[in-house]
């Protein structure tokens, strides 16, 4: 039996995680789900060097993959890593994917799209090297491995040959960071002729940010792929292109292990409510099944969702509707099995 760690989260993350809990009791998933503590939320109770408890990365450490729920990271200096990039980190998920999609008919205000962003996801910025050298000054160094490169442009080749996709937009910044952006593009080109029949071509990241406002289309069937803290602005934007962040989802793939989680943050200001869409969990803890060799199941928990944001009635307050959290799960859950039945 596959196992799974399930990380509840902070401010809507535990309402989050119960209404995906009904959809995967709904499709009668086989994978053992075992809670763990982790979080803003516990870190201010029990203190320490981390939001992750050593008793958790103890069970993280033995199961095949992580469903998470959003959490708060503390912007305070001295402050823990956020759990995502703690785990990102200790497992080696050095390819976070968001798929940046259309569903439901639900068009954004500037049309449909479908395109997926792959980003660095262990190193550049992120890699947390920094240091306050007088009162007033403090510098931060961007890391970036020939390594980590290679193996997150592959990632995004392989994604554009399974759909069939021809195009990867490479984000970079090379005109001013030489030699962190040399090496990554340098990477991608090495790796591109292992797949001659997808091309890439470089933007440079702030005409990126510009050309996904102007023309959002230009980029529907393709792949962005960049660094980390690039791609978590650009993905992060993109997301706006859909009708709702609660509708995008993601995961940070690796090797042989991998984390789900939705796009979008804690909203501690919605805790409680039974307000916020559960779309984005739903979606994440589906790829998660198919990851775990689930795919029938998976593929009903994504046409379930497809069908009740098309049909509008059992839809949150962001897509138009009036229905609570649990609301709209509960029509997934109920189509989803539906459709396992045929």
């Amino acid at each position: 039996m596959k196992k799974a760690a399930l990380i509840k989260g902070d401010g809507i993350g535990p309402e989050l995680t119960e209404a995906t809990l009904k959809v995967l009791e709904a499709v009668g998933t086989e994978i053992e789900l075992i809670p763990v503590d982790a979080g803003y939320e516990w870190w201010i109770k029990h203190g320490g060097d981390s939001l992750i408890p050593r008793e958790t990365w103890e069970i993280l450490e033995q199961v095949d993959a992580v469903l998470k729920a959003p959490a708060t990271t503390p912007p305070e200096p001295g402050a823990p890593k956020s759990v995502a990039v703690s785990i990102r980190q200790r497992f080696d998920l050095y390819a976070n994917i968001r798929p940046i999609k259309t569903i439901g008919g639900l068009k954004g205000r500037l049309g449909p799209v479908d395109f997926i962003c792959v980003r660095e996801a262990t190193e550049g910025l992120y890699s947390g090297i920094e240091h306050r050298i007088t009162p007033d000054v403090a510098i931060a160094f961007r890391k970036i491995t020939r390594r980590q490169s290679r193996r997150v442009a592959r990632k995004a080749f392989e994604l554009a040959r399974e759909r069939g996709w021809k195009k990867i937009e490479v984000v970079t910044k090379r005109n001013i960071m030489k030699e962190c952006d040399g090496i990554f593009i340098e990477a991608v080109e090495e790796v591109s002729k292992d797949f001659p029949e997808i091309t890439y071509e470089e933007y440079y990241i702030d005409n990126m940010a510009q050309q996904l406002v102007k023309n959002p289309q230009r980029f529907n069937q393709s792949i962005i792929l960049g660094t980390n803290l690039f791609m978590d602005i650009i993905s992060e934007e993109a997301a706006a292109l859909v009708a709702s962040i609660g509708l995008v989802y993601s995961a940070n793939m690796g090797d042989d292990y991998a984390m789900f989680e939705p796009a979008h943050g804690s909203a501690p200001k919605y805790k409680g409510l039974n307000k916020v869409n559960p779309t984005a969990m739903i979606l994440s803890a589906a790829w998660m099944l198919g990851y775990l060799g689930e795919k029938e199941r998976m593929d009903a928990i994504f046409r379930a969702v497809e069908e009740v944001i098309s049909e509008g009635r059992k839809v949150t307050y962001d897509l138009g509707g009036s229905a609570k959290t649990s609301e709209m799960a509960e029509a997934i859950a109920e189509k989803a099995a539906k459709i396992l039945e045929r």
